[in-house]
């Protein structure tokens, strides 16, 4: 597996635990995310993964860097939910 392929693989799990936190809405704060098992024990790194799917415009968050406890109400909005690797 390639490593553009492994981040593409897991911005799609990232976007299906938003949608999983989520609910009905497109935002959940980085404390959710941070705070929740399934995606801590799939993705390799949060804040990275994150980072990638910002760039890919797949989500949005402010700042540069969140982190756990400081920046736990943060918002992170799903600007792509159809969002699939390929």
């Amino acid at each position: 597996m390639s490593g553009g392929y492994r981040v593409e693989k897991e911005i799609e799990e990232l976007v299906h635990g938003i949608k999983r936190i989520a609910g009905d809405s497109n935002k959940v704060t980085f404390g959710q995310l941070f705070k929740d098992d399934k995606l801590q024990n799939t993705l390799e790194s949060l804040f990275g993964t994150l980072k990638a799917a910002r760039k890919r415009e797949v989500i949005n968050f402010k700042g540069e860097l969140l982190l756990q406890g400081v920046h736990d109400k943060e918002e992170i909005t799903l600007l792509k939910p159809d969002y699939t690797a390929e």
